[in-house]
């Protein structure tokens, strides 16, 4: 085989250096492409679930207050020509109670999503369909969203009382007492395990109302405590 002049050897250097520089330059190229790739689809990622949000959260919204119509109507004449009105009120919690159960099933992700659960249960005890009330009740106290958790524990504490289950109400309110929340606030809790004592252990009832006049004072928490207090059977 004839060798090659130290020329030719220069030329072949020369094309393999700039066969690996537009190598170089092409992964690098291809890179480029595939990050921008990436990048495109996070954003469009990002964008579509903010759409998604938002519809969900408009769709919820408007279900929310078409149900809670339902829930708030008077029972009777309506007091304005062509306003909702029910006949009674099983007609009108069986409605409502559809209505909420339809927007918590549909919009189970958003907050009034959430609040329809909440309102379901309490059409369902205005129907005096407790086991399902405390059942939906119990469910949202494990929620995630810690004001929907103190709120239906607060409504659970009080539909446990008035069925015959005293022991959990007072853990309950016990708790929320402990850990206050804005939707359960800690006077609300007091005032509800005041009222939990009141026939069984007035004197531990008395105490309590008396910390809520003593600590919100000036205020309709501590009028309404010591209206109770009031009523409460006077020592023999």
């Amino acid at each position: 085989m004839a060798q090659l002049s130290r020329k030719e050897l220069k030329k072949d250097e020369v094309r393999e250096t700039l066969a690996h520089g537009a190598e170089a330059v092409l992964s690098h190229q291809q890179l480029t492409l595939y990050l921008l790739i990436v990048v495109l689809v996070g954003v469009l990622s990002f964008y579509g679930w903010r759409a998604y949000a938002a519809r969900q959260a408009a769709g919820s919204g408007a279900a929310f207050d078409a149900a809670m119509k339902i829930f708030q109507a008077p029972v009777g004449t309506p007091p304005t020509p062509g306003a909702v009105t029910y006949s009674d009120d099983a007609k009108k919690y069986a409605a409502a109670e559809l209505s909420f159960s339809t927007l918590a099933s549909k919009y189970p992700r958003t907050r009034a999503g959430q609040l329809g659960r909440y309102y379901e249960a309490l059409s369902l005890e205005k129907l005096n369909k407790n086991d399902q009330a405390r059942k939906a009740l119990q469910d949202l106290a494990n929620s995630k969203d810690p004001e929907v958790a103190a709120m239906a524990k607060l409504e659970l504490a009080g539909l446990d009382d008035r069925i015959g289950q005293g022991d959990e109400a007072a853990k309950l309110y016990q708790q929320l007492i402990d850990k206050p929340s804005v939707l359960a606030p800690k006077p609300v809790a007091m005032l509800g395990l005041a009222n939990h004592y009141r026939d069984k252990d007035p004197s531990r009832a008395a105490t309590i109302y008396g910390q809520i006049k003593s600590e919100y004072p000036d205020t309709p928490i501590a009028e309404q405590a010591d209206q109770a207090l009031a009523l409460l059977p006077s020592k023999s």
